[in-house]
């Protein structure tokens, strides 16, 4: 007489993974919300804002944060005022700036859209769109 092996258990409902905030602590990101968006940015004054978008589970936004956090002298050079915002929690705004994925910076001076940066490529290509931005703000955000 053969004997059945049991079934097998069904898998344990896998708990949510925690985010990596550490990124945000690092480079002082503030959150955002579609009701903080706008004030937060005009309080940037006359810094030079970015808006980190990223997703839970988004394997390319823990890319980019693994790489800024391996260079934090770099990106903290680059003297920006940081803000982040989780898109699929907050996906009025991801729909307000039609993202089709993440990770993407926009940037931002006093409340105005200077441009935005989709993927992360590397440092160069980051400190480029940086550039572009601030070459925007000097030319008067023509």
């Amino acid at each position: 007489m053969a004997i059945s092996a049991p079934a097998p258990a069904p898998a344990p409902a896998s708990a949510p993974v925690p985010v990596d905030a550490t990124a945000f602590a690092a480079f002082g990101m503030q959150e955002l919300t579609a009701q903080t968006f706008d004030s937060a940015l005009e309080a940037a004054g006359e810094e030079l804002a970015v808006v980190f978008f990223w997703g839970l589970d988004c394997f390319n936004c823990e890319i980019a944060k693994k790489a800024m956090l391996a260079q934090p002298e770099a990106i903290r050079a680059l003297g920006l005022k940081w803000f982040h915002s989780n898109v699929y929690e907050h996906r009025d705004l991801s729909r307000r700036f039609m993202l089709h994925g993440v990770p993407t910076w926009f940037f931002f001076h006093r409340g105005r859209r200077l441009g935005r940066a989709t993927g992360w490529h590397g440092l160069a290509q980051f400190e480029a769109a940086v550039a572009a931005a601030r070459g925007k703000i000097n030319a008067g955000h023509k």
